[in-house]
């Protein structure tokens, strides 16, 4: 039996629906009701066989903080698949990431470890790899530095690996993936879906730096692979491609058929726009939408290999020109 966790969000919701067409048996975790419509919604881009594929998971209601909860859903399981995350860049919610990635990866690998779970795949992220020698891709081996100025995402999600190889050293085989940012349909209102609508909408900047892509497709295709395989205590990037901004976000537009953005933020427009931002925050207590630290990552220039993968699986990504035009088409029948 297998368990998933963050089971209504994106990499989940289509991690489910590849486990469930192969017959696999899956206890789903879930937290609100009306977030099941996500996995509803993700299920329809590939299927009009929407009920029965939905109603074939054992769905649970269980928080990855209550402990009681989760021991219940951990009943009967033998792989789990960790995909829950609260994702931010926001320096004020850093209590909750930390409460949210680290404790409640703890409590998850403390009961694969009580359970006896046969072996745990987590969804990191490429935020907790340090920079690489200059002019070197970023690679597995590039270590996490405490002494840089880490955002606190990246902070909470380091930790969260730490429980993973703390379980994996009593015993417990895990693997860990590093996505990208990740694409893929279903879900629009958050996450990166929100990228397609705020594209719909009209995007007039965008900056100099590039992005790590990759389809949540083969992020789950690539997590199932390596569960099911010999390999154990080990990590893996998950990226397709490297794009410079302008070109991803131009190809976004396209895909939902919007104007493409034409001016360039440049990197002391962001600097103002973040600082701004903040003054906006403290003012009116209103949701942080730019962090010093999400204006120098778009303004950064992103080098990361999935060479191992490719080595390891013989794995192949599908094209992100592909995946943005398949996930823009999909966004066009479901929301326009």
């Amino acid at each position: 039996m297998i368990l998933v966790t963050g089971s209504t969000g994106l990499v989940g919701s289509h991690l489910l629906y590849k486990l469930v067409s192969n017959n696999e048996s899956v206890k789903a975790i879930y937290r609100n009701k009306n977030k099941l419509n996500n996995v509803k919604n993700v299920f329809s881009t590939y299927t009009k066989n929407v009920e029965p594929l939905f109603n074939a998971i054992e769905w649970i209601e269980a928080d990855i903080l209550d402990i009681p909860s989760l021991a219940e859903a951990f009943k009967g399981v033998t792989h789990v698949y960790h995909c829950a995350a609260f994702v931010s860049f926001e320096p004020n919610k850093y209590n909750l990431l930390r409460k949210t990635n680290i404790e409640g990866t703890s409590n998850i690998v403390n009961l694969c470890l009580s359970h006896s779970v046969k072996k745990l795949c987590y969804v990191s992220s490429v935020a907790t790899l340090g920079d690489p020698p200059k002019n070197m891709p970023t690679t597995e081996n590039s270590s996490w530095n405490p002494e840089t100025d880490n955002n606190v995402y990246a902070i909470t999600k380091y930790g969260a690996e730490m429980e993973v190889w703390r379980a994996s050293q009593e015993g417990l085989p895990v693997v860990i993936v590093k996505p990208g940012v990740i694409l893929g349909a279903g879900i629009w209102q958050k996450g990166t879906g929100s990228l397609f609508t705020k594209a719909y909408k009209g995007l007039k900047y965008y900056s100099i730096g590039s992005i790590g892509l990759v389809d949540v497709e083969d992020v789950a295709s690539a997590m199932i692979q390596l569960l099911k395989s010999n390999i154990e205590n080990d990590a893996f990037i998950l990226v397709a491609e490297n794009l410079p901004y302008k070109q991803f976000l131009q190809s976004l537009a396209t895909s939902v058929g919007a104007k493409p953005p034409s001016k360039i933020a440049k990197p002391w427009l962001l600097n103002l726009a973040w600082k701004l931002d903040w003054l906006k925050h403290k003012l009116t207590g209103k949701r942080r939408l730019l962090t010093k630290h999400l204006a120098k990552s778009i303004t950064t220039t992103s080098n990361y290999s999935n060479k191992k993968i490719k080595m390891t699986l013989n794995f192949e990504f599908k094209p992100i020109s592909k995946t943005i035009t398949e996930v823009g088409s999909h966004f066009q029948k479901q929301v326009q």
